[in-house]
């Protein structure tokens, strides 16, 4: 797709990104910080008007964008390909950033809050990244997955979420062996408390006061997702853990 003036020297110019869970948090800091690198974009989230207005604020950066309203829980992404090639062109990059979360012990804990879990945490980043994948092969692409570090130790009160997260990374490790061969690149980025709406959640499970600014921001772990996508195809980051300095009391 022809490039608009002005970006063809930056580093991701040239190159199509997917995000999920682009309407709030880290996924929106992605996305934007995306277009600001030259990047082409396809939004996905539940909530196409705040998509749009997302997609605004990331054409001011001379990015094309895409919004597709779609529930990760529920529908089937095989139409998506197509749809997205057809708006922005075929994707070179792939962020999974979209996630659920619901606090019980396990002898509260309802099988079907950990089915639906489990569909958005790990069924829906797996079967995005099953159909898209052939075309990521072919332009050696780049996959992130946006994890927590409940998805390496695991905690009291989150077994489900644990469970999913742990689930995905197990997928991401197995990927990156499938298709490293290809030149696919896969990175986990595994977060601490970070300061965006589930989060601030969290805290109200907890009965914790909810301090932002004492988190990490999304727009840290944005610049850490774009320097490892603007490596040079000789080097690939596999894993990163980021913590708060300052553990919530």
């Amino acid at each position: 797709m022809e490039r608009r003036a002005g970006r063809i020297n930056k580093p991701l110019s040239g190159k199509v990104a997917l995000v999920t869970g682009a309407s709030s948090g880290v996924g929106k800091s992605i996305a934007l910080a995306l277009a600001e690198q030259g990047a082409d974009l396809a939004l996905l989230g539940r909530r196409l008007g705040r998509l749009n207005a997302i997609a605004k604020d990331c054409e001011r950066s001379g990015a094309t964008v895409a919004c597709f309203a779609f529930d990760l829980e529920n529908e089937q992404p095989n139409g998506l390909v197509k749809e997205v090639a057809k708006k922005v062109g075929n994707i070179d990059i792939l962020v999974h950033s979209a996630g659920e979360i619901q606090r019980a012990n396990v002898t509260d804990a309802s099988v079907s809050e950990f089915d639906r879990q489990y569909r958005i945490n790990v069924r829906a980043p797996f079967d995005l990244t099953r159909v898209f994948l052939p075309r990521l092969i072919k332009r050696k692409g780049h996959v992130v997955f946006i994890n927590s570090t409940i998805g390496l130790v695991g905690s009291a009160g989150v077994s489900q979420y644990a469970a999913t997260k742990h689930a995905l990374k197990g997928f991401a490790d197995s990927l990156r062996e499938e298709v490293s061969a290809h030149g696919v690149r896969v990175l986990s980025v595994y977060l601490g408390r970070t300061a965006t709406p589930m989060q601030k959640k969290v805290h109200q499970w907890e009965k914790k006061k909810y301090v932002p600014e004492r988190l990490i921001q999304p727009r840290q772990v944005a610049s850490i997702v774009i320097s490892a996508l603007s490596l040079g195809s000789e080097a690939e980051v596999t894993d990163i853990r980021i913590r708060p300095t300052i553990k919530p009391a």
